[in-house]
């Protein structure tokens, strides 16, 4: 029973059923159709600008800042600003296509060097490991290196524009060109802007730090598998590969949680449920969220955990309050010790990795579940020896390990729903190929119920994850109707109705309206930016550790060479997952700007070289309110046919997994399918994500 759950577990987990799997759990975060939405109206806005140049102009050149203006190139006439504003917006779309069109083309080809790299780890021989391992490793890091450039200089192609607009509208303020209440809007309005600046200020230190964090765990996790391995005991090589498993468990949730970290913003977006309008508040609030790097550091110890926890049960022999405690099989009597030593050591280790983290309410409850494990082991350490106790005690010891490992599975769900990791996770090869060796199987029993929570698991996180994608959609349409609006009022102007108050709403709009382009632009600098981190420990400690490992004399089959392919993999994977993850963006992406904008870009381009007098340039301007009104309806139409093919996906990633997975468990009790949903449901509850997102 378990070589056949562990083989359809791995089938279910392949490299490509996890590349799709991340796409499914991360694209309610990363549907950049959705946020593409304020590109035509921005483009529609900057045309209007062209159209307004025409009439009268004047300076804006009053009260300038001492040392001139940084971005404005002609404050003397207010008209060739504006043509400023468009002529800079023009290069920045024309920037962006080309950009995530290369983008696109580049990590198309990741997918090739992994299957390359794949194949080189499972060469026997470590020194083609060490030849050749590093060029297609490095092969991957090249292409994030190019693409970290090709999104800088597009992010700061947009960012350009927005500070034209931002110094154009501060001018307008000193020149004293508002009174009274148009006077309050706009400095309101500028402060929103410097907001949002300052929040992505503070999420590129938030990334940084992330990872910095992940490339530490991934510097320490030989050392812990050292520690682990030094202290296991002969004939443990069972529990010992549980322990070692726990740890590139975490380490693989830490990369994901980078990477969740890096979309969180949008994830704020989607929970906020406003108006594009509605921005400053929620601005002000995300300076409340706490350090979401440091919970993220302290869930990535859940496996673990439950995996020590897991082991303590094992020995104890004790699937429900009826088993007895096996006594006899908790203490060696020819080494005099008690086995869940071992485990204590191992929550010790956790625990002290823990103290590393600074405060924070995960943190605790990861020590908390440290703490009662040790205390756990303490007690049988007490009474094993003697072999018995008494039957109150013995129940109450029975009680604790069967809650404390349903809180380690509750914790170690809300890992899985905070990083966005699947809940069905692959093993690294040398792992899976050790674990399934006869002598290394694991009881029946423990397969099942793990199978059973990953299960509980997916369906809880692809629920969660589709109701999400509804709030998305709700959203988008809400603010679609904004921004037809908007269309409609400036197709309703006139050459003589539009005075100034007109062109500066229309100004604070496509500032707007640029600046949530220009946030999509800043996670990709932060996705390729972690790639490239990967790949660069990769070579510089992994690589290096696989190569100055010497073999244990306790010589184990799972030795410290094998752990340190697993991890090399481990990490190419988790590159190539983000860099499948971007290709799915880009892709959305380059397919919205060709058919959506870049005929829109060139008709703007058009009308900033025609003659304002001739009847030629109004005919433009209305193909060009027309064409960017049904841009909108476009867009629309392809957020909504992307849904239904994510739920199409969704759905039928469910139905594979009963069909495949739970088909071949033996029947649940009642109590324990209730028990097993209610951990899975208390994992991915709104109130519990609330405090963190």
């Amino acid at each position: 029973m378990d070589s056949a759950i562990s083989k359809i577990t791995q089938s279910l987990t392949s490299a490509e059923e996890m590349r799709n799997q991340t796409k499914l759990v991360m694209q309610p975060y990363a549907n950049w159709e959705e946020y593409l939405t304020p590109a035509p109206l921005s483009i529609a806005i900057m045309g209007e600008l062209v159209f307004i140049s025409s009439t009268t102009d004047f300076s804006i050149n009053k009260n300038s800042p001492k040392d001139g203006y940084k971005f404005i190139k002609y404050p003397d006439s207010f008209r060739a600003c504006l043509m400023q504003v468009c002529n800079t917006g023009w290069h920045a779309f024309n920037k962006a296509h080309t950009s995530m069109d290369q983008i696109r083309l580049h990590t198309a080809t990741v997918p090739d060097y992994m299957k390359t790299a794949v194949k080189i780890l499972f060469q026997g021989d470590d020194e083609v490991v060490q030849a050749h391992l590093p060029d297609q490793l490095g092969n991957i890091r090249v292409i994030a290196d190019e693409c970290l450039v090709l999104s800088a200089a597009t992010e700061t192609r947009f960012k350009d524009v927005i500070n034209i607009i931002q110094e154009l509208l501060e001018a307008c303020v000193n020149a004293e060109h508002f009174y009274g209440e148009e006077m309050e809007a706009i400095k309101n309005k500028l402060e929103e802007t410097k907001m949002r600046e300052q929040s992505a200020q503070e999420t590129k230190k938030r990334t940084d730090k992330a990872v910095s964090a992940m490339e530490n765990e991934l510097k320490q996790a030989h050392e812990s598998y050292q520690k682990a391995m030094d202290s296991l005991p002969k004939g443990w090589e069972m529990i010992g590969m549980d322990i070692v498993g726990g740890i590139s468990e975490s380490i693989t949730g830490l990369i994901n949680g980078v990477t969740s970290i890096i979309t969180h913003p949008v994830k704020e977006a989607c929970d906020a449920a406003t108006t594009i309008s509605e921005t400053k508040s929620k601005i002000k609030s995300q300076e409340l969220v706490g350090d979401v790097v440091d919970e993220i550091n302290a869930y990535s110890k859940s496996a673990e955990i439950l995996n020590c926890l897991q082991n303590i049960q094992q020995i104890m022999k004790v699937n429900s309050e009826d088993d007895d405690i096996a006594w006899t099989n908790l203490y060696d009597q020819k080494k005099k010790s008690t086995k869940s030593d071992f485990m204590k050591k191992q929550f010790e280790r956790i625990n002290n990795d823990l103290k590393k983290i600074p405060k924070c309410g995960v943190k605790l409850q990861a020590q908390e579940l440290c703490k009662n494990g040790i205390n756990i082991c303490q007690q049988l350490a007490k009474y094993a020896p003697d072999g018995k106790c008494d039957e109150d005690k013995e129940m109450a010891i029975k009680k604790k390990v069967l809650d404390l490992v349903n809180s380690a599975y509750v914790f170690d769900t809300k890992r899985k729903d905070i990083t966005k990791s699947p809940a069905i996770s692959p093993k690294p090869p040398m792992m899976y190929k050790e674990e399934n060796r006869p002598e290394n199987m694991r009881p029946s029993q423990r397969a099942s119920e793990n199978a059973r929570y990953s299960i509980e698991q997916s369906r809880a996180q692809l629920n969660k994850t589709r109701e999400t994608y509804e709030k998305c959609v709700e959203n988008l349409e809400k603010n679609q109707k904004e921004l037809t609006d908007i269309l409609v009022t400036m197709r309703q102007c006139e050459l003589k109705e539009i005075d100034f108050k007109t062109t500066i709403e229309m100004l604070v709009k496509g500032m707007d309206a640029m600046g949530r382009v220009k946030e999509q632009w800043e996670k990709m600098v932060h996705f390729f930016q972690m790639v490239s981190n990967i790949v660069k420990t990769s070579l510089s400690t992994t690589l290096k550790n696989f190569v100055s490992t010497s073999e244990k004399t306790q010589a184990l089959s799972y030795n410290a060479k094998l752990f340190s392919k697993d991890l090399l993999y481990n990490q190419a994977f988790q590159a190539c997952n983000i860099a499948s993850l971007v290709h799915m963006i880009s892709g959305t992406y380059t397919d919205v700007s060709t058919k959506y904008l870049m005929d829109r870009v060139s008709s703007l381009g058009k009308l900033m070289v025609m003659d304002k007098s001739k009847p030629e340039f109004g005919q433009e301007r209305q193909m060009l309110h027309i064409s960017c009104d049904e841009a909108q309806k476009g867009i629309i139409k392809l957020v909504l046919k992307n849904k239904e093919e994510f739920d199409r996906k969704s759905t039928a990633r469910l139905e594979k997994i009963d069909r495949e997975l739970l088909a071949i468990l033996p029947p649940a009790t009642p109590n324990q399918t209730k028990r097993i949903q209610e951990a899975a449901q208390a994992g991915f509850c709104e109130e519990e994500q609330a405090s963190y997102y």
